[in-house]
């Protein structure tokens, strides 16, 4: 398991001390991980090799594991560096663990203030006026949207299938911003939709798959996320959460085939 994760024994045996494993014991006394563990191992090297003290890297660990919200994976999350700070980002959020202090991501945000009033102002006026979009032009416009505002982006692309209701990819934003509106069902019929008018749309599949995840149904996303790696073996995302999945079910060697697939995408920047 050390190798896999590029770690060394020592390594493993410091980290499981810091507080933030909960190991179980196997024969002769070595340890046994869960795959909540693996995630957290595998952040800690990625923290080490962006130079983080060891230390803070294991404070930040610890406290993270303590303080994720209830029904939030540990993959959900992403660990950056940021000086010799450990910062946390999902979909919704920016925070340091160690102080549980949220954080403002000043790029992103003062891109999106100042993009804002002319984005809208876009949308308001084409509504306004006579000329009628094509469906690519609807679909850049969702996309300038979605930074900034949510429900235009989503009429945007409902113009975009209205237009033409063969734009898969229209379909995949669609059912991924109503995804996250927790519209799982309409979601859900999105990306099948797409998947039927482009068979071979990878995104489509893997995004099934974790709206079907959302659903808790869990055979129908692991083969929506089959099929995803049918159409692309490259998804280094939909091997990780293959790997979860059949590590929930209790096959740890096909667990920890997607895991070591992952791992090689991930150091080959795939």
């Amino acid at each position: 398991m050390a190798r896999l994760l590029g770690l060394t024994p020592r390594q493993v045996r410091s980290l499981a001390r810091g507080g933030f494993l909960r190991p179980g014991r196997g024969p002769r006394n070595t340890y046994r991980f869960s795959f909540q563990d693996l995630v957290l191992l595998r952040a800690a090297k990625s923290l080490d090799e962006a130079r983080i003290p060891p230390r803070r890297v294991r404070r930040a660990l610890r406290e993270l594991a303590r303080s994720l919200p209830r029904g939030r994976q540990l993959s959900d999350v992403h660990l950056l560096a940021d000086g010799e700070r450990v910062v946390v980002r999902d979909h919704e959020r920016l925070w340091q663990p160690e102080s549980g202090q949220l954080l403002f991501d000043l790029s992103v945000g003062q891109l999106a203030s100042k993009a804002a009033p002319i984005a809208r102002r876009h949308a308001q006026a084409v509504r306004r006026s006579q000329t009628e979009l094509s469906g690519e032009e609807w679909f850049d416009l969702g996309l300038d949207l979605e930074a900034v505002d949510i429900a235009e982006a989503i009429d945007a692309y409902q113009r975009v299938l209205e237009v033409n209701p063969d734009h898969a990819d229209a379909r995949v934003n669609l059912g991924r911003l109503l995804q996250q509106q927790g519209k799982l069902d309409e979601a859900a019929r999105h990306y099948r939709e797409a998947l039927r008018r482009s068979p071979r749309h990878a995104t489509a599949a893997f995004n099934l798959g974790t709206v079907l995840e959302d659903q808790a149904q869990t055979v129908d996303a692991m083969a929506a996320y089959a099929q995803a790696l049918e159409l692309d073996d490259r998804l280094a995302d939909a091997h990780f959460n293959l790997s979860r999945l059949y590590e929930k079910a209790g096959e740890p060697q096909a667990a920890l085939r997607h895991l070591r697939t992952y791992r090689e995408l991930v150091k080959q920047g795939g």
